[in-house]
């Protein structure tokens, strides 16, 4: 005899487009599928406005820096450049009193061919060794880079930045050495100055015209090498005598 044995009914479902599926094992997955993109995405949002905010902030914040620096530094060598051009408008009437015309040269004795020739070689005398070799060479690099040194945002002291042009000059807040040297030109510019006003005419006029001369050569180098720092950089070459750091 054969037994049949009934195998368990077994419930069959088709599936359908018009039907959803109740699988309880695959319904967090969905739920995580659905939640889990969009928190990332709300994560990388928060992330990404703290990060370019931070960075907007940073950028203006050293915008305003690099502002502020700029105006320390052409204060520095806006006020030494009209210290200068000052003293020379103050030269130039007299430099030029020899070549008067009109009503105010009847009483100016014409320069004769000897005092010509020494107001020529006074001229070019001064912008060599004054214009070139002083300040072009040695006083003009020295007041650039320290007055692109000055930074009152981050470093500088602000009696440094209230005193550029003598800051600038190396007259503070400078080697022992360079004091010195500042001070002695200083000094002996204000004595030259009151031997000059005693030389009698046309000898005065003269030297005057040298010192115009060199000053002139003197300021247009400052003001060269300012404007080329703000292009192409500072010359680190250049020392600007800071004093030295203490032990």
């Amino acid at each position: 005899m054969t037994q049949n044995t009934k195998r368990p009914h077994r419930p069959f479902h088709v599936l359908s487009p018009f039907t959803s599926r109740q699988n309880h094992s695959n319904e967090p997955v969905l739920k995580r599928r659905q939640i889990s993109p969009n928190s990332h995405r709300n994560t990388c949002l928060v992330r990404g406005g703290s990060s370019t905010g931070a960075t907007e902030g940073g950028s203006q914040s050293s915008l305003v820096s690099k502002c502020v620096d700029f105006a320390a530094s052409f204060w520095a060598v806006g006020g030494l450049s009209y210290i200068l051009l000052k003293a020379v408008k103050r030269l130039v009437p007299i430099a030029l009193e020899p070549f008067k015309t009109g009503d105010a040269a009847a009483a100016i004795v014409p320069l004769t061919h000897f005092q010509l020739g020494a107001y020529i070689a006074t001229c070019l005398f001064f912008v060599y060794v004054e214009g070139y070799k002083g300040f072009q060479r040695k006083f003009a690099p020295l007041v650039v880079v320290r007055s692109m040194k000055l930074a009152p945002v981050s470093a500088s002291k602000i009696h440094h930045v209230i005193f550029g042009p003598l800051y600038a000059m190396g007259l503070f807040h400078a080697s022992k050495k360079r004091k010195i040297v500042s001070w002695s030109v200083v000094f002996g510019v204000q004595a030259i100055v009151a031997v000059v006003k005693r030389l009698s005419y046309p000898w005065r006029s003269i030297v005057d015209a040298g010192v115009v001369a060199a000053l002139c050569w003197g300021t247009g180098s400052i003001l060269i090498g300012y404007v080329k720092a703000l292009i192409w950089g500072v010359d680190e070459g250049v020392n600007p005598h800071f004093p030295e750091a203490k032990q």
